[in-house]
């Protein structure tokens, strides 16, 4: 690819960010203009593969997020789901308790990825799809938590009665606000569990963030 060819792609790439930074409104074309640092032509003139694509979606002067996005959407889980899987294995394994990938959707943690221990008496149930605030159990906090300090957030009986959890966000990913953890029916060592988690989190943010 050409220097102006990857400047090109770049300010296009930065012009859908900017359409999605305006939330539920509406972006106007001064208003994209301004986000990516350039004319209004310019912005006409990008918006045009987008929408060809079903990118984006322009009625005169205001632009949304299009429908094409839902496709690509839709393959990011099942990708997201099979890199995480093998980590997931891991600390299952050797903590012996039920491992899980959440991600932020809005204001909720959503689990999507669970790996079970093979070889426990009993373990958590934990169902991929599972949803809760950000603000309640360790995956949510875990998402909010700031670098520094330990790294990770426990939680005991904040969204099922003698459930207690570990969990580490996902950082240096782009686009992603993650948090991996585990959940058990037996109260966790949090400073034996808590660097697995971080550990596994970490490898992880270095599997996603590979070349292809």
């Amino acid at each position: 690819m050409t220097r102006e060819g990857s400047l090109t792609l770049d300010r296009g790439l930065a012009l859908l960010q900017a359409v999605a930074d305006a939330g539920g409104e509406a972006a106007t074309i001064s208003e994209l203009a301004v986000a990516i640092g350039a004319s209004r032509a310019a912005v006409y003139r990008l918006l045009v593969p987008l929408s060809e694509r079903g990118l984006v979606w322009r009625d005169g002067n205001k632009v949304r997020l299009g429908v094409g996005l839902l496709r690509l959407a839709g393959q990011v889980l099942p990708q997201l789901r099979e890199a995480a899987r093998p980590v997931l294995r891991e600390l299952a394994e050797k903590v012996g308790a039920t491992a899980h990938l959440s991600v932020a959707q809005g204001d909720q943690a959503q689990a999507v990825a669970v790996v079970e221990p093979t070889w426990t008496s009993f373990h958590v149930a934990y169902r991929v799809g599972t949803r809760h605030p950000l603000s309640a159990g360790a995956a949510g906090k875990a998402m909010t938590l700031r670098p520094g300090g330990e790294g990770w957030v426990t939680s005991s009986g904040e969204l099922e009665a003698g459930a207690s959890g570990v969990a580490a966000p996902v950082r240096g990913v782009p686009g992603l606000k993650a948090s991996l953890g585990v959940v058990s029916l037996e109260p966790l060592d949090a400073s034996v569990v808590g660097p697995a988690v971080v550990g596994a989190a970490q490898r992880l943010a270095e599997v996603l963030k590979q070349p292809e």
